[in-house]
């Protein structure tokens, strides 16, 4: 899964402009790869708070801001 998701990273197209796949408005991955993804990142996320805890604060803010971005997108 690693190497996939490595693949589809240096291959994807709004990488210079997005913060997070899950944010993007463009979805890379095949349906059954993304539940995969889903998967592991709901077990690893909430551990994330242990081990890195400055990623999962910059993790939320950035989510939060790409939400408004896309809000304020919709809207126009």
């Amino acid at each position: 899964m690693e190497r996939i998701s490595s693949n589809v990273s240096e291959s994807c197209s709004c990488m210079e402009t997005k913060t997070f796949c899950s944010n993007c408005r463009v979805h890379c991955y095949q349906p059954v790869m993304r539940r995969k993804i889903r998967e592991v990142m709901r077990f690893s996320g909430p551990r994330m708070i242990v081990h890195h805890p400055i990623m999962v604060i910059r993790h939320m803010i950035e989510s939060h801001k790409e939400k408004k971005r896309l809000e304020k997108e919709h809207e126009n």
